[in-house]
Formats: C-alpha cells, structure tokens, sequence
C-alpha cells in the first residue's frame, strides 16, 4: 500500500518547501512571548491551566497546531507552519524543549497514558485510563492530532518518544485488547507507524506491528526490553548472531 501523500512529503523533509524568515510565530510562542490564537494563551498558561481539562482539549480546535507545529498548514488559520529556521532555534534552546515535552505529557494524560522515561519514551497507562482510552477511540479526529504529535516530535529531534508511543498502543492492542479499532489500527499502519524519518526504526517498527496483526503477542516485556536496547545500542531490534566457522 502506497503511503500518504502527507507522510511522503514529512519523510523527504518537505522537499522544495522554502523557508520564510519573516514567520517566526512558533519559535515565540514557545519562548512564550507570543500568545496562540485564537485562545489568546501563552504556552505557559496552557500547561498550567488545561491539564485534566478533557472539555477543552477535546472540544477546543484552535490549540493543537500551536502546542505541535509542523511544516504544514491546519485548520486554525491563525497558527503558522513550521519554518525550517524556528526548528533550528526551538532544538537548541532547553527551555523551550522542556516546554514541548510538556504539551506531549499533556496529550498523553488526555488520551489515558503518561511517560514513564523521558530517555527511552517509555509510556504506561494513566489513572482512570479506561475513561480516556474510551474517549480515544469515541473521537476520531484524535487520530490526527496523533499524526501531528509524532510530526512536530520528529522535527523537534526527539523522534525517540514516537517510537514509545506506537510501541505503547501496540502492546495495548495485542496483550490487551485495548486502542483496537479498526479505524484507529488503519490510523496507525498508515500514518502514525511512518511518522518516523529514521528508516531502521520505521522499518522495525513496521515488521513488528505487521507480526502482531498475524497474532505474535508484543507484551511489555517486549515493548521495554526494546526501547532499553535502543537505549543501549541505538537500535530497537536484537542484534544479529554472527555465524563462524568451527
């Protein structure tokens, strides 16, 4: 199956996208100094505010595009793309990483998780998850703020907590019968599992959830055994058994 025409321009970078340097609004919203619209916030007052809040990030539209910017343009038409030169900044400057782990931690608990590890993106559930996995899966259009989520992480250089995620839903999926829709099993073979410019990971990644589609079980004990190798070896899968001659 071909891949979507949005993950083939993330994968290539946004190939022949040129950079606006006049358009710095994520950068400033993120060294909050600029409040999103049409909400009027800064990301502080977000992240202090909205957390537990389900109504509002549920049912508000606007903030998403702000809290994850990426190198496309959303249906808040006062948010700005992603320019090339705010990723340049936003990844060298910590608070503003801390921030964007933040807004991620935030999302997490509105869709019934948390991160357990920010090194290895290690997520489990949150309390009164069964809640909010059931409002994940009643909501469709969550799918796609997922899609953006794990876009804007790439772009941000921690691509790591993708891996997390996805791993995540899928030992949720295959030890435990949870996250098991169809519509949101399409939404992640096709677009969250690609969400993931490092090509040994996606390609891991993709023989793994195509084993647990054919019943192999990913337990947990699977899912952190492998954020804990790449951890060690920069690799998600075991290492290969050298043959030698006798």
């Amino acid at each position: 199956m071909s891949l979507p025409r949005d993950i083939r321009a993330f994968l290539s970078h946004y190939h022949g996208q040129a950079d606006d340097p006049q358009a710095s609004d994520n950068l400033l919203f993120y060294q909050n100094r600029l409040r999103c619209q049409p909400d009027d916030c800064l990301i502080s007052e977000i992240h202090e505010s909205w957390r537990k809040d389900y109504n509002q990030l549920e049912y508000n539209h606007g903030y998403i595009q702000w809290l994850f910017p990426i190198r496309e343009n959303g249906m808040n038409f006062e948010a700005q793309a992603l320019q090339p030169h705010e990723v340049a900044a936003m990844k060298e400057d910590s608070d503003v990483i801390e921030r964007i782990k933040t807004s991620y931690e935030l999302m997490l608990d509105f869709y019934g998780m948390c991160l357990l590890n920010f090194e290895t993106g290690l997520i489990g559930r949150s309390e009164g998850y069964r809640a909010r996995y059931r409002n994940f899966l009643q909501a469709p259009h969550n799918n796609l703020r997922v899609t953006r989520i794990l876009k804007c992480l790439s772009e941000m250089g921690l691509e790591h907590l993708n891996s997390g995620f996805l791993l995540h839903v899928l030992n949720e999926q295959s030890e435990h019968k949870q996250l098991n829709t169809s519509l949101l099993r399409d939404s992640m073979d096709r677009w969250w599992a690609n969400c993931l410019r490092n090509k040994a990971d996606r390609e891991w990644i993709g023989l793994t959830i195509k084993k647990a589609r054919n019943g192999e079980i990913f337990s947990r004990e699977k899912y952190e055994a492998s954020l804990q190798r790449r951890k060690e070896s920069g690799s998600l899968a075991e290492p290969q058994l050298e043959c030698t001659d006798a």
